[in-house]
């Protein structure tokens, strides 16, 4: 069973809830190469998103649908939330982008509460897999 197969196989919300953080954390920092100021947050997001596609992928193929599938996330968006704030915080950075990543950060602050929760309660023993790792 694949990643995503495993992710239809959860609560309907869970599905809603990453369509709308894929938009949020995903498609929507796109939109910050428009502005120069702002390149740099897009990159930086840009390369966060795809490390932590690919440790996601390899953890499942690993362990399974574990709880742990959240600590890329804390790894590697907890630094983007940082960056983003300081970044909204400069004078030079126009209004859009600075809304844009608010949209960007509140998203990603709500799955990274969820993914905290998650990966705690994996390191104190909730191991087991709700979905056993593919065989190859």
């Amino acid at each position: 069973m694949t990643l995503s197969e495993a992710i239809a196989q959860q609560p309907a919300w869970v599905g809603i809830w990453l369509n709308i953080l894929s938009f949020c954390a995903l498609l929507l920092p796109l939109s910050l190469f428009i502005w120069r100021a702002s390149r740099t947050a897009a990159i930086a997001t840009l390369l966060a998103n795809i490390a932590s596609f690919v440790s996601i992928t390899w953890l499942y193929n690993q362990l399974g649908y574990v709880k742990l599938l959240g600590l890329p996330h804390v790894i590697f968006w907890t630094p983007i939330v940082i960056f983003y704030i300081s970044r909204m915080r400069r004078d030079d950075m126009p209004i859009w982008p600075r809304r844009i990543m608010a949209v960007v950060v509140t998203a990603m602050v709500i799955s990274l509460a969820f993914d905290y929760v998650d990966t705690a309660r994996y390191l104190l023993g909730e191991t087991t897999p709700s979905i056993p790792p593919p065989t190859n």
